[in-house]
């Protein structure tokens, strides 16, 4: 008789602890969601799941909106054909431009997202950049604008405008404009392309024109270039606009 009562005592007992531990169980989860609530209402908001937040990586080197920074290297996105951004973020993607930084942040990324990206930097309009001019002499100038606006068909250089637009801002989808670059810039993208470090979609029409370059031409398109302004509208041309004097790969004819 007293086994038996000793076995419903004890049974009742371990009820009686079940209990209590479901109790305390309650308690902790209770005050463990009172304070993560608090916890929470003491963090930061969370950053908007927008392009422009997720490009806040690129602000550094090419500033919030792509309107470009200091630096002479690193050029203004903005307002560029979505296409031609495009094609630039595929090539650092897949190691035809060659530039670490950018074939590092770009190489796990998808075509679908670097698309994205080049729309957004497409529809930007900040201001220009104040660019300091180089020290060109006039005749340096001279030429520069000559070339940009005539070509040297002698040698079978054709006008920089006739691919990039009368206002130099390019043409979608695949042209883009040339306006708002530093003259750095330009030198170097140009030298790039003539000894083929650069390169573009078969068949390569930069890569053409620019092998037909001398040094001086190079420096004295930079340099008028540079001297130009911003429109007070840089958008691109409408497909189709211009019939370019050459076959480009990465613009359809």
């Amino acid at each position: 008789m007293y086994a038996q009562l000793d076995v419903y005592g004890h049974r009742e007992m371990i009820l009686d602890v079940h209990a209590a531990l479901r109790r305390i169980a309650l308690v902790a989860l209770l005050l463990g969601l009172s304070l993560s609530g608090a916890a929470l209402a003491q963090m930061p908001p969370q950053a908007p799941d927008t392009m422009e937040a997720r490009v806040a990586g690129c602000a550094p080197c090419h500033g919030s909106r792509g309107e470009g920074t200091s630096n002479d290297y690193f050029p203004r996105l903005a307002g560029k054909p979505a296409g031609y951004l495009y094609n630039q973020l595929l090539a650092f993607r897949e190691g035809r431009r060659r530039y670490a930084p950018m074939n590092y942040l770009l190489e796990f990324l998808t075509p679908e997202y670097l698309g994205k990206m080049a729309e957004f930097y497409a529809d930007q309009r900040p201001p220009a950049q104040a660019i300091a001019l180089p020290a060109a002499p006039p005749a340096a100038l001279a030429h520069g604008r000559d070339l940009i606006a005539n070509g040297a068909p002698d040698r079978g250089i054709p006008p920089c405008s006739a691919c990039h637009g009368p206002k130099l801002t390019g043409m979608a989808p695949g042209i883009p404009g040339l306006i708002g670059l530093r003259p750095t810039y330009i030198s170097a993208q140009l030298g790039a392309w003539r000894y083929g470090t650069r390169t573009a979609i078969a068949p390569d029409c930069m890569q053409v024109v620019a092998s037909l370059l001398t040094e001086d031409d190079v420096s004295s398109v930079s340099a008028w270039l540079a001297s130009l302004p911003l429109p007070d509208d840089p958008s691109p041309l409408p497909p189709g606009a211009l019939t370019t004097p050459l076959p480009c790969g990465s613009e359809p004819q």
